[in-house]
């Protein structure tokens, strides 16, 4: 199945783009949004689009042929972006955008080396965004090296999983006999490990951990604040942040920094509520169920 870009229309809409804008799009993809955001900016404008998989890039070398402003692609985590900015010189853009949704060609493992995101399908536990060499600690570790109460934390904090203490036991008491090393084996792990009644509901009994181990091993939290603060702070007076999140944890951090943001003066909410996806994307997209689009204009 190929990514379909969620909110796009109403993304780039609340970027009030002109044709001289400087976008920083921090979640690069498959371009979805970048081809947007090209079609509004003339030959003044800048694009530069930021993604912490290689494979991304290399997929959108030819998003300069589409345009007469300037593109530059960058490969790095988008928590670093004060340090992308000042590697190409700019000290001030007009627009930020991170979706923080992930491309159907990671989940399925067709981006590059196959990560282990997908409990469907016998891959290594690894569950980067980028080169798992690059990384402290994979899904892996986790599961063979942490301790249990630790797993069980990181469950818990991260997936708000109601099980995590029993799985996290599992997960000791298998790894004790062998090691745990592909997502399919985990994701049987987990499903042994919950109540019967808990593992035949629609949505895979795993989803909630594996969602878990992703945002530890990325450490996507933090790297959110970050990008929160560095994307605001890098706007002209009148520029514009927008940001699309997909489950409750990630949208209260983005709540909650724009909330402290206006509390101080600094910004006005663009929407006092967060934008869903309309019922014509619903059908034609339904994983886009649960996208909030918020957005902020720097004072």
């Amino acid at each position: 199945m190929s990514h379909i870009t969620v909110l796009q229309k109403e993304a780039i809409s609340a970027l009030n783009l002109t044709k001289d804008s400087v976008v920083v799009d921090c979640t690069l993809g498959n371009g979805g949004h970048a081809k947007e955001i090209l079609s509004y900016l003339g030959p003044k404008g800048t694009y530069i689009g930021i993604d912490v998989d290689g494979t991304a890039i290399e997929s959108q070398k030819n998003l300069q042929a589409l345009t007469k402003a300037k593109v530059q692609l960058v490969e790095e985590n988008f928590r670093y972006l004060h340090n992308v900015l000042q590697h190409l010189h700019i000290e001030h853009v007009d627009a930020v955008i991170a979706d923080l949704g992930w491309r159907m060609e990671q989940f399925d493992g067709e981006a590059g080396a196959p990560r282990g995101f997908s409990f469907n399908k016998e891959e290594p536990l690894a569950m980067t965004f980028g080169d798992p060499h690059h990384y402290a600690f994979t899904a892996y570790d986790i599961i063979n090296d942490w301790k249990e109460e630790d797993i069980a934390n990181v469950l818990y904090a991260y997936g708000e999983e109601r099980y995590s203490r029993r799985i996290a036991r599992k997960i000791v008491e298998v790894r004790e006999q062998t090691a745990i090393c592909t997502s399919t084996e985990l994701a049987q792990v987990i499903k042994d490990a919950v109540p019967s009644v808990y593992a035949r509901r629609r949505i895979h009994p795993a989803t909630k951990s594996f969602q878990a181990l992703r945002i530890a091993v990325n450490d996507e939290f933090d790297a959110l604040r970050e990008l929160l603060l560095a994307g605001f702070d890098s706007l002209h007076s009148g520029g514009r942040m927008s940001i699309i999140s997909f489950h409750s944890l990630e949208d209260r951090i983005v709540k909650e920094t724009f909330k402290a943001l206006t509390r101080d003066q600094k910004g006005v909410l663009v929407t006092k509520k967060p934008i869903g996806p309309s019922e014509e994307e619903l059908h034609i997209n339904p994983r886009a169920r649960s996208a909030k689009l918020r957005t902020i204009e720097k004072n």
